[in-house]
């Protein structure tokens, strides 16, 4: 195919502003064979710098004049840390050149959250894998293709990375794992996503955006609960065929491809100019999706594919709570509400005193006329205000809207938006408030009204007076008590109770001071959304579980009401205080608490496939995982102790790591649950002394000591690891002798390099992976070392699941402690109120 005059032109223009050619010793290749490897050191003459601060040290170039696409070590600023990208340059034939106009813009990189450092390598090893290797040796990313018969590794005139086989099939290839980018012919379908990269700290507070495709349009999205879209490329007819549905950048067009048998006949496209050079796209940390060209003057955004009428559409825009307007952002609020950042009102504002059901009372409502919330509040649910009576939407009116917001503790705002009849009326519940919108009425034809609901300061001058009265009345017994020792005791009894009642109102004012505590629910509130605790669906040691429903009539609740005093409460406060003000996708969210006086529940999200034990202990047939579904649930509560170990501000252990304590939802993901016997502690501590805690069997051997890290919880995470692999008890008292210990027979087994036979045996599918399943043991064998500083940490585990990473090779597989074994059966006797049961 020929080029056109303003493409040669263009061309010829670029070639003319060439300043940096590397020596002849520097020509780089398209591919690469088995065996190869590549150091990022800045000093290699083939290392090429920018005037915008960033540098890129070349391993694969099309050889080409012009822009094209190259791979290898990228870095920006300061060069500290690098990236192994795909990249788009200019090259003169194999040659990548410096012009100061026109800089490198990476479309694809590995390691894009863990950088590597100077001298790290690259390497492409005899076996197939392709592996980064931190300056240090640490593994930083793999795409995980050893023993899957690579012959070599070539980087396409497309811009993708292919690993090939000897007959040129693909093994492996970057476009089946989209960045933030894509570039022209790059398909997104089900399954994948873009995800901005975010190096503005700025941006890190809010969830992150994403854009993903289903099987009748692509959604650009707020990863909140429920997802909240805000812009979609649709398609609006019936699809008839199986083909997969997908997204691509073309010539002239964003297309969206869900139904149509011919590639050149889209469902859905927005046009876009035509390319007279390379162009991409990139999704952006401000909700943006821009189409990017290289020209004369160096690249420029000629599109964006998610615009709208008005900026203030994007859902983070003025972070939470705030209300943009003409692309300013305001507070709803100076007296409720008061701004994250004095200087940037962008970042949103929080809420001068949170929300609390136990004083429901001092609740009330500001009033935003011509306010909403989203461009596609289609996408959010239309609340149903009371579905006894089968009402429908004709029904609706604002004021029932605030009334059903006002009865449901884990509603922030009444959303109710109108039309000229009452039949055109919607009424939202919103759980979480991001960017408000001012509605331009001269744009639509339809009304808006906000009533965000604001917590009022209590009446707490009521009770002062109550206060003295009690002051004055334990004076009056102590008077007396001097006089008769009969009044005395009286006098302590009563002083006693109203001690433990000034203190239980202490505890709750405590809780209340919390910063990020969930919703705080009366008892009488739960009782009401339990139907008298009427529906069990777990007792144990500590309490009872029971099934509920919001006010909203849909979504589902566990409470949890703990029984007992001393060391239930300290459950309670753990647990509240460790999980109450974390969110993570693997830890089982905490919605509220009610803390009145002696009655202690929990609020969780309803986990409908309940735990994890009964899926892997084969109590009936019904209940079994498959090997990839079990894959994934080691890999989801790893992630979740992961977060728990470093990414919270303070470190949290959270000690009872076992199958009851994993709660799998309606599509298996995993959830760690039951904080009650937590830990939390500085980040500066490496360990700390505490009594034992925990469940006989999970516990790590330094218990003994009572000095633990949180590689304690790494055991008990190996140990379950073990059970979902074997699909048995870790002691199962219903095994012969020799195997009724299980830690005991995976040593012995792995002694004689049987470890197959442990492989769940009631499970056809994982017999059919057996070969996988010995190799997760290896993981668990690695968790499971006596040692604790021979463990690895979650992290690290989480690298070793997802491929990046190799379990440590020299394991000792003596891992049976048979003293802590009988010594952990005396303890269960000796503290009962710490060491937990099944809850």
């Amino acid at each position: 195919m020929g080029i056109s005059l303003t493409q040669s032109l263009l061309l010829c223009f670029l070639l003319l502003h060439y300043v940096h050619l590397p020596s002849a010793e520097t020509f780089r290749y398209p591919t690469a064979s088995l065996s190869t490897s590549w150091t990022n050191s800045p000093s290699l003459d083939g290392s090429v710098h920018f005037s915008d601060g960033s540098m890129v040290i070349p391993i694969l170039v099309r050889a080409r004049l012009g822009p094209s696409f190259a791979c290898g070590f990228f870095c920006n600023g300061t060069c500290d840390s690098y990236l192994f990208a795909i990249f788009i340059v200019q090259t003169g034939g194999a040659y990548i050149t410096s012009m100061s106009i026109v800089f490198p813009q990476v479309v694809w990189s590995a390691n894009r959250n863990n950088p590597v450092r100077i001298n790290s390598t690259l390497q492409l090893t005899s076996d197939g894998d392709f592996i980064l290797k931190d300056s240090d040796g640490f593994i930083a990313w793999s795409t995980n293709t050893a023993g899957k018969s690579v012959a070599g590794l070539n980087l396409t005139d497309m811009g993708n990375l292919v690993l090939f086989d000897h007959n040129n099939a693909t093994v492996w290839q970057s476009f089946d794992y989209p960045t933030d980018s894509l570039v022209p012919g790059q398909k997104l379908v089900a399954g994948q996503k873009l995800i901005p990269s975010i190096s503005d700290t700025n941006w890190t507070e809010l969830n992150l955006l994403s854009i993903s495709v289903t099987d009748e349009r692509a959604v650009a999205s707020l990863e909140s609960s429920p997802p909240q879209v805000y812009y979609e490329f649709k398609f609006y007819g019936r699809k008839k065929n199986r083909e997969q549905t997908y997204v691509i950048l073309q010539n002239g067009s964003f297309a969206l491809f869900a139904n149509s048998s011919k590639p050149s006949q889209p469902d859905v496209y927005r046009s876009i100019p035509e390319a007279l050079s390379v162009q991409y796209i990139r999704f952006c940390p401000d909700g943006h999706l821009r189409v990017y060209e290289m020209d004369t003057d160096g690249w420029k955004q000629v599109a964006d594919l998610l615009s709208t009428p008005n900026e203030c559409f994007y859902p983070i825009v003025c972070g939470n709570y705030g209300i943009c307007s003409n692309g300013q952002c305001r507070s709803p609020s100076t007296t409720y509400f008061k701004q994250i950042n004095d200087t940037q009102p962008n970042l949103g504002f929080s809420e001068t005193t949170p929300l609390s059901c136990e004083d429901s009372l001092n609740h009330s409502f500001i009033e935003l006329n011509d306010t909403t919330y989203s461009p596609l509040l289609s996408d959010l649910k239309n609340v149903d205000l009371d579905p006894s009576k089968g009402k429908k939407k004709e029904n609706l009116d604002l004021e029932k809207c605030k009334e059903a917001c006002s009865k449901n503790c884990s509603c922030k705002a009444a959303i109710f938006k109108y039309g000229s009849d009452s039949a055109r009326s919607y009424c939202y519940l919103p759980n979480q408030i991001f960017s408000l919108i001012n509605n331009d009425r001269r744009g639509v034809h339809y009304n808006t009204t906000v009533y965000l609901k604001v917590q009022n300061a209590s009446n707490t001058e009521a009770r002062v007076p109550q206060q003295k009265r009690k002051s004055r009345s334990t004076i009056i017994w102590s008077s007396l008590g001097a006089f008769s020792g009969l009044f005395l005791v009286i006098g302590v009894i009563v002083l006693l109770v109203w001690k433990k009642r000034n203190a239980d109102v202490d505890e709750e004012d405590y809780l209340d001071q919390v910063p990020g505590m969930p919703t705080r629910f009366s008892y009488k509130d739960l009782k009401a959304l339990t139907e008298n605790f009427s529906k069990v669906l777990g007792e144990g040691g500590f309490g009872s579980v029971f099934e509920g429903t919001l006010n909203d009539g849909t979504t589902k609740i566990a409470v949890k009401r703990l029984n007992g005093l001393g060391q239930v409460k300290k459950s309670f406060l753990a647990e509240v205080e460790s999980i109450g003000r974390i969110h993570h996708v693997n830890l089982v969210r905490l919605l509220g608490f009610c803390a009145d006086k002696s009655r202690r529940l929990l609020v969780y999200e309803f986990m409908s496939n309940g735990s994890l034990d009964k899926w892997i202990f084969h109590q009936t047939h019904e209940f079994t995982l498959v090997w990839q579904q079990r894959k994934k649930i080691i890999l989801d509560i790893a992630k979740g102790l992961t977060y728990l170990h470093e990414d919270c501000t303070q470190k949290i252990l959270h000690l009872d790591i076992k199958p009851q304590n994993i709660l799998l939802d309606n599509t298996f993901n995993a959830k760690i649950s039951d904080f009650g016997l937590s830990k939390l502690i500085d980040r500066d501590q490496s360990k700390v002394v505490t009594t034992m805690r925990g469940t006989p069997g999970y516990l790590a051997p330094e218990w003994l000591s009572s000095v633990i890290t949180e590689k304690a919880d790494v055991y008990s995470f190996g140990v379950v690891v073990l059970e979902l692999l074997c699909g048995r008890r870790n002691v199962d008292r219903s095994q012969p002798e020799e195997q009724m210990h299980l830690i005991r027979h995976f040593e012995k087994k792995a002694e004689e390099n049987q470890l197959s036979d442990l492989v769940d045996n009631c499970s056809e599918d994982m017999q059919l992976h057996k070969a996988e399943v010995v190799s997760m043991m290896k993981v668990a064998a690695w968790c499971l070392q006596k040692d604790y500083a021979m463990r690895p940490s979650m992290s690290m585990v989480v690298k070793v699941l997802e491929g990046v990473a190799e379990v440590e090779p020299n394991l000792n597989y003596n891992i049976s402690n048979p003293s802590f074994t009988t010594t952990s059966t005396q303890v269960t006797q000796l503290l009962p109120f710490v060491l937990s049961g099944p809850r």
